[in-house]
């Protein structure tokens, strides 16, 4: 070294030898580059600075930078960091490094405790069932957030649920972000792909290498992922448990028949919109998992009979079960699956856009499901009043019963339900069902439907007073009743309903009853005010004596919505007035005749509000507003209001 600092410019710098007596000491020597009259081996990395440079005459000495080390010594001086905390605080400092510091598998972590004392983590970011969950929507989602993500989480006790939902237009994510997370949290057990074009083959089978922990996976509108990935994830991922495909238009039935024979303890499946796979995938799935899937749910798939067959034999284990939309499966596949006797534990099931639903299919699933609480029909349009009261015969455990868009559904089949069910059912919906004709059925002599607790029948136009009034009758134990949209309904069929009650009402949604007037809502109030909980009156025919029975006697009434109504500032006023109600949601969306004068009643309601209404309030001035704004966070205990008006 010596020989460098006695140069003097006009002697021979490098008469050929090393000026290194031993020569392996040369490799301290870097390069600058072609512009630098400085000696150095022959190097295949050639981008550094040296501490020491000769410029002319003068000897120059340069600040040495980490950032000369190429990346495989930074690699060897991270993965020999102390703590995960230190790794997260150098990620900070560069992509390079972050990039390196993602690529740095768990097992290539050189630990140094060897002490065997394992350091407490002073700070866990612990969520949802236990571990750390990260979702990255949009432009959010990029390889370089996954690449932080996964080098953050690894110091606070792992990353096990990620979410991504789309991805950035530009620099969205790619495999490459996966691999990331393959590398640094193998811990993952829930990951999410929505609209992740991007995503393919590899960045998959990178997570089923380093994720052996997964437990459910969710694909959706993932095109560029195959079969490929589902073998992969069939052999790295043996304790997959919830499996969710939608919209892979490349996924077929080998993987499928994979995921079958690898994954013993698969507990759900959801499989939409995926051309590819068909009733081999289907039966390969439900035979090898015959004893621990729980939960089925097919739609838009080109499966036949053959596939509900096999539910019906194998589906020893099914407890939720729901089909929608599947044009291939007539009634001879529901017929057959419901004399399968093999869905003796099946408790919901759910039908939507299935001609094979017809009268015979369901009374077979009716007596082939023994332990059916929920069924759910929707668009079922060759279903008539004959096969739903045949059903309600044979469905003796039944507690809920869901009818939507079920044209030939008349009163007829929906009274016969009701006479017909067993002593469980505590729930009955009926929703745009236009069958349904007001008729005075004269109903004969029975028991009535005592264990009936809550009834909702919404936009079905036929429904009026007669069906109303027959309903009292026949349901005294009613608790939570909605009848929304019913123009039909006025108060000649509501009073016999209030007065024919042996339990009180709790929750009432009378939206969109236009003939219902004050006259009811007060007699509701005297008769029911002290259980009531929740009232929706919007758009009924009421004015502001309805809003004084309703101070004067629903002191518990914590939920009122008046949208839409003839109500004045009197109204509110008597509301305010009220010593016992302590409303919690108030709605007054579209009360016209509201005004300015309401801000001292609304302030003194504010004192307990969570939530305000004043939408298209047309006599409320936006300074007003405003100024009831600023009042109400003066409450100390009000820590969330949410105050939604449509300014002007």
């Amino acid at each position: 070294m010596s020989k460098l600092f006695s140069f003097s410019g006009s002697d021979n710098f490098f008469p050929g030898g090393s000026i290194y007596p031993n020569p392996k000491e040369s490799s301290l020597f870097f390069s600058l580059g072609h512009h630098v009259d400085v000696y150095f081996p022959h190097h295949k990395r050639s981008r550094f600075s040296p501490p020491i440079v000769f410029s002319g005459e003068r000897v120059e000495k340069k600040n040495p930078s980490i950032e000369i080390l190429p990346d495989e010594c930074l690699f060897e001086i991270f993965r020999r960091l102390p703590g995960g905390q230190e790794r997260s605080s150098c990620a900070c400092v560069s992509k390079r490094w972050l990039t390196l510091l993602s690529n740095i598998h768990r097992d290539e972590i050189n630990d140094n405790n060897k002490g065997g004392v394992v350091s407490k983590v002073e700070y866990q970011d612990v969520e949802g069932d236990g571990y750390l969950s990260r979702v990255l929507e949009g432009k959010k989602a990029t390889n370089v957030r996954l690449a932080a993500i996964a080098v953050g989480t690894a110091s606070r006790g792992g990353l096990g649920k990620l979410s991504i939902r789309g991805s950035n237009s530009t620099c969205g994510v790619t495999n490459v972000g996966l691999r990331a997370i393959s590398r640094g949290c193998p811990s993952l057990r829930v990951l999410s792909l929505w609209d992740s074009s991007s995503v393919g083959d590899q960045g998959l089978c990178e997570i089923a290498d380093g994720c052996h922990q997964l437990e459910k996976l969710d694909l959706c509108h993932c095109p560029a992922i195959t079969d490929k990935s589902l073998l992969a994830v069939a052999k790295g991922c043996p304790n997959l448990k919830d499996l969710t495909i939608e919209g892979c238009a490349n996924i077929g039935n080998e993987g499928l028949q994979a995921l079958a024979r690898c994954c013993p303890n698969l507990k759900a499946i959801s499989i939409k919109d995926c051309p590819l796979i068909r009733d081999q995938g289907i039966v390969s799935m439900l035979s090898s998992a015959s004893f621990t899937l729980t939960k089925i749910k097919l739609q838009a798939l080109n499966i036949t009979d053959v596939s509900l067959a096999v539910i019906g034999h194998y589906g020893k284990a099914v407890t939720d079960l729901s089909l929608i939309s599947l044009p291939n499966v007539s009634e001879k596949g529901f017929w057959v699956m419901g004399n399968g006797h093999g869905l003796q534990k099946l408790k919901s099931f759910a039908v939507t856009s299935c001609r094979g639903v017809t009268d015979l299919g369901l009374e077979a699933v009716g007596k082939g499901c023994p332990n059916l609480k929920q069924l759910c029909l929707h668009k079922c349009a060759f279903l008539s009043d004959k096969g739903l009261v045949s059903f309600a015969k044979t469905a003796s455990s039944l507690e809920s019963l869901q009818l939507e868009e079920c044209h030939r559904i008349t009163q007829f089949g929906f009274f016969g339900s009701l006479l017909n069910c067993g002593a469980k059912l505590k729930a009955f919906s009926l929703v745009n069902c236009y069958g349904i004709k007001d008729l005075n059925l004269g109903l004969p002599s029975v028991l009535p439907c005592k264990s009936l607790r809550s009834l909702s029948i919404r936009n079905c136009p036929g429904f009026g007073d007669a069906s109303l009034a027959a309903l009292g009758k026949l349901c005294p134990q009613l608790e939570h009743v909605e009848l929304s949209g019913l123009h039909g309904i006025s108060d000649a069929g509501f009073l016999p309903l209030l007065e024919t009650r042996e339990a009180d009402l709790v929750k009432v949604n009378l939206s969109g009853c236009v003939n219902l007037s004050d006259k009811a809502v007060c007699i509701m109030a005297d008769l029911h005010g002290w259980t009531l909980e929740m009232l929706n009156l919007e758009g009924c025919k009421i004015s502001d004596a309805s809003l004084v029975a309703i101070a004067k006697n629903c002191q518990f009434l914590s939920d009122l919505d008046v949208s839409k109504c003839a109500i004045t500032d009197s109204g509110i006023a008597a509301l305010a007035r009220s010593n016992q109600i302590k409303l919690q949601i108030l709605s007054m969306s579209g009360c016209s005749k509201v005004s300015d004068k309401s801000m001292p009643s609304l302030l003194k309601l504010g004192q307990t509000l969570l939530g305000l209404n004043l939408q298209q309030c047309k006599a409320i001035s936006s300074s007003a507003v405003d100024l009831l704004v600023e009042q109400l966070w003066r409450f100390p205990f009000i820590k969330d209001l949410l105050l939604d008006f449509e300014s002007r």
